[in-house]
């Protein structure tokens, strides 16, 4: 079961899209992980995250990061 997601991977995923501002409840996380992982724009504006496999998400955190900047979101700075 090493490509379903657990808390600590939510836990990743929610640190970065709560320091955007980004409400938990327009973030889509799919169980499975998948290849590199994706982050891309769905409709009725919920960020779809898919979490990769074949990268830990210590390392992938940036990725994410940098691909939801690339989508128009900002750090939120308080």
């Amino acid at each position: 079961m090493e490509n379903i997601i657990n808390m600590s991977d939510m836990g990743f995923v929610f640190e970065v899209t709560d320091s955007m501002g980004i409400d938990r409840e327009n973030v889509s996380v799919p169980l499975e992980k998948s290849g590199t992982g994706s982050v891309q724009i769905m409709p009725a504006s919920m960020v779809e995250i898919v979490i990769p496999e074949s990268i830990p998400m210590e390392e992938w955190r940036e990725t994410l990061k940098v691909n939801l900047e690339s989508l128009g979101y900002t750090t939120d700075i308080l």
